[in-house]
This record gives C-alpha cells, sequence and structure tokens, in this order.
C-alpha cells in the first residue's frame, strides 16, 4: 500500500507540471475502454526532460481505474556533444478481475541508459530521434537492450502534426505459464497524428503496431481517437 500511495503522489506532482494532456478512445478489438496520457517535453541548455503518465480506466472489469504507467527520461548533451546521453526510468501498476476476484500486478521496473542522436530541422518543422540504450529489467533481465526512435512533422501549414516512436527490445515472456519461454523480442510502435484546431486544442488518434506487447502473444493493431489540451 505505502507504494502505491508514494507513486501516485509522484504521478500527480508530475501530472501539475504537465505540457499537454490526451484523453484516448481504445476501440482495439481486445481494449474498448479511455486512456489518458499526460506528457511534458522540454528542452533545455543541457539537454532535454521528457516525461509521461498513462492510466486506462475500467478495462479488465475493473470500475476506475485499471493501470497506471510511468516514464520519466532524460538527455544530457551540450552543444559540443555529437551523442546524447540517456538515461530512463520505467514502471507501473495494474488490476484485473475474474469471476468477481480483483487481482492486481506490477509492471517490471526498467532502468535505461545509453546514447541519442538527433536531428532537427532549423525552423523546428521536422526532427528525428535515434536512441541505443542498456536495459535492466527488474526480476526478469539485468542486461537486455532496446532500440528507440522518436519523430515528428509539421505540415499543412503547421495546422497537422505527424509524430510518434518505434521501440524495439528484449525480454522473455512465458504467455503459458508453463516455465517454457514463448518470445524473446518485444515491437511497438505508436504514430499518432493531430489537427490542430486552435493553439491549446487538438483532435486526433493514435495507432498502436505491437508484437508480444503488455502481456499479449503475437501481433495487435489498436486504434484510437483522441484529443489533446495543450497547457
Amino acid at each position: 500500500m505505502q507504494k502505491i500511495i508514494f507513486l501516485s503522489l509522484f504521478i500527480f506532482s508530475l501530472v501539475t507540471k504537465a505540457q499537454n494532456l490526451q484523453v484516448h478512445y481504445d476501440f482495439g478489438t481486445d481494449r474498448n475502454h479511455i486512456t489518458t496520457t499526460f506528457e511534458m517535453f522540454k528542452p533545455d541548455k543541457l539537454g532535454s526532460t521528457f516525461f509521461f503518465v498513462d492510466m486506462d480506466y475500467s478495462s479488465n472489469n475493473v470500475k476506475g481505474i485499471s493501470l497506471a504507467y510511468l516514464e520519466v527520461a532524460r538527455v544530457l548533451k551540450t552543444k559540443k556533444m555529437p551523442f546524447g546521453i540517456h538515461a530512463e526510468f520505467n514502471g507501473g501498476f495494474g488490476s484485473y478481475e475474474k469471476e468477481g476476484v480483483n487481482y492486481s500486478y506490477t509492471i517490471n521496473n526498467a532502468a535505461l541508459l545509453g546514447v541519442d542522436y538527433t536531428l532537427t530541422a532549423k525552423d523546428f518543422s521536422k526532427g528525428i530521434s535515434a536512441k541505443i540504450l542498456y536495459k535492466y529489467i527488474t526480476d526478469k533481465h539485468d542486461a537486455s537492450f532496446q532500440i528507440t526512435t522518436v519523430w515528428f512533422l509539421n505540415f499543412w501549414k503547421k495546422k497537422m502534426t505527424f509524430k510518434g516512436f518505434t521501440d524495439f527490445w528484449r525480454e522473455d515472456f512465458d504467455f503459458n505459464f508453463d516455465g517454457k519461454t514463448d518470445a524473446k523480442y518485444v515491437f511497438l510502435t505508436e504514430p499518432q497524428i493531430w489537427y490542430h484546431i486552435t493553439n491549446h486544442f487538438d483532435v486526433g488518434g493514435e495507432i498502436e503496431f505491437s508484437n508480444n506487447f503488455a502481456g499479449k502473444s503475437g501481433f495487435y493493431t489498436r486504434p484510437t481517437f483522441a484529443v489533446k489540451w495543450k497547457f
């Protein structure tokens, strides 16, 4: 309970400084629930800070918040450095109900460290970042890896934005709970498209393409419809 209270307070402290709030309706065949995303990206003279907090509502037969997930990343880079140094933490917890019984679970904490190379247009109309990371996953892998790309493109006189990320990492899964490894690698990409109605309000959505992700074996496609408020 103390861990849950601490994480809830930590999430609240981040949310109060969030740069944008997204509300997604996920209508994937195995989803059909609402997800909120609190997100911030802030560059500075020594690099950039990024975080997001995802919360799922009323999924897995749970009434209320059924999942909370956090990612925090920091890139250290000066003008004289050809590459940035990327450090990241991931973690969360969730719950589900089966046959009238409520169960809870944790998402294994993960710590990542590696290098980042970023290219951005002078007018900030587009950019791409590539990261090669060492990954430590609690109670799973002392030494794994993750390859990440992040991109954005503003077009149609800056009225629309295409952005997203792609992750590929090593993580063993036993989907059948028989003591055997059923999968060793995870692929996840979430391209988003946004139309900027005002300087603060966007409409759009994303499509999640994933393989062996979130406890599901195999490939899934999960689209969403979303609105975003930029603070």
